[in-house]
């Protein structure tokens, strides 16, 4: 039996979660997990880096000391397993993403964390690099999971809506139908901008369960601003990451209005994940959706979503076999396989790219 491992570091930035799968058809089975938080120092470093405050010598520095984390992420993980690490074919790693930009002439993505220090030190064929050749041919590079959410979460008799709450939200529609098309596209923030307030304001990396947001009130003159940006009203294909939002663009917009308790700017930016989100989805009475991610620790963004959904389930993807935690990495493990066996890895439909492409850069043990 082959296994695969995923690591995954997403744009909270908060550390590094890792499994070891196999599949078989349309079953996942997870054999083991392990996450490692980012030390303060590297994380703090990787957040300046993200805002353009780093030299090439500092990033080229990250690539490699994020890609050494990684390594020792991965063999923790398989040393915790009772896998035998022959049968590991190969390690997908997403990196680290620095910079997100999908737009003009001469659009990237940049991610650190090296594939091939990953697979110097760990002795396993690792996969990075996944979303530049999507970028080449014409695509967003992002979102990448919907691929993975249509193979192993599709239904046929069940319109589904996947959101996955990182740093960045984003949704994946899969339609009971399979004459029509997965839809799925970066809504926008989820905890990146909840996060990064708590943090400016209170010193805590982030507002465990919403308790913060919950002493406070929505700002509804504040939250309208900030639902003018014109990211949310954009068609897709579409995404964004921490180069838009993030606390600067917080601050741009809170300075229009005075001085609002920091606990109302905390609940209203809440609100407005809540929103965003809820907003952009198809709509369709006889949909489920399935949240995954860290958004689904937070107790009061998930009471808000079900209240903003009304009628409409929310569940989460244990319901489909998949802690919600490890739906991310299990992906790039998935991807992994995809570019291992030469089988394309996105969803053009969705990334708007030319055309379906194998995905990811191998760097052979």
């Amino acid at each position: 039996m082959d296994t695969w491992i995923g690591l995954m570091s997403g744009t909270s930035m908060d550390g590094i979660d890792a499994v070891l799968v196999s599949f078989q058809g349309k079953t996942v089975r997870i054999h083991e997990t392990y996450s490692t938080p980012y030390p303060e120092e590297l994380r703090q470093r990787l957040l300046l880096a993200s805002q353009n405050h780093a030299t090439p010598d500092e990033v080229g520095e990250l690539d490699t000391l994020t890609g050494w984390l990684f390594a020792e992420t991965a063999e923790h993980l398989i040393q915790n397993s009772s896998i035998d690490r022959s049968s590991i074919r190969a390690i997908g790693s997403h990196g680290q993403t620095l910079r997100h930009q999908p737009s003009g002439p001469g659009h990237f993505s940049l991610q650190v964390g090296s594939p091939a220090t990953i697979a110097e030190k760990t002795g396993i064929t690792t996969v990075g690099d996944f979303r530049s050749r999507d970028m080449a041919a014409g695509g967003q590079g992002a979102p990448l999971v919907p691929a993975f959410h249509k193979h192993f979460f599709g239904s046929g008799t069940e319109d589904r809506c996947i959101l996955n709450l990182g740093g960045i939200a984003n949704i994946t529609w899969i339609p009971s139908n399979p004459d029509n098309p997965v839809t799925g596209f970066d809504t926008g923030p989820a905890n990146a901008l909840i996060d990064a307030w708590c943090q400016d304001q209170t010193g805590r990396l982030y507002d465990e369960d919403g308790r913060w947001a919950q002493e406070g009130i929505v700002d509804q003159v504040l939250l309208n601003d900030m639902l003018s940006d014109a990211y949310f009203d954009r068609p897709p294909p579409k995404s964004t990451g921490k180069e838009k939002f993030n606390l600067d663009w917080v601050k741009t917009v809170v300075q229009r209005h005075g001085k609002p308790r920091p606990e109302d700017v905390q609940r209203t930016l809440l609100q407005l994940s809540v929103i965003t989100a809820v907003r952009q989805m198809p709509q369709s009475p006889a949909m489920t959706v399935y949240a995954c991610g860290g958004g689904t620790r937070n107790r009061l963004l998930m009471k808000e979503l079900a209240l903003a959904l009304g009628p409409i389930r929310l569940l989460d993807t244990g319901e489909l076999g998949i802690d919600p935690q490890w739906v991310e990495p299990t992906a790039f493990a998935w991807l992994a396989r995809q570019t291992m066996e030469r089988k394309p890895g996105n969803l053009a439909e969705v990334t708007g790219a030319k055309g379906p492409r194998i995905l990811g850069a191998i760097y052979p043990a």
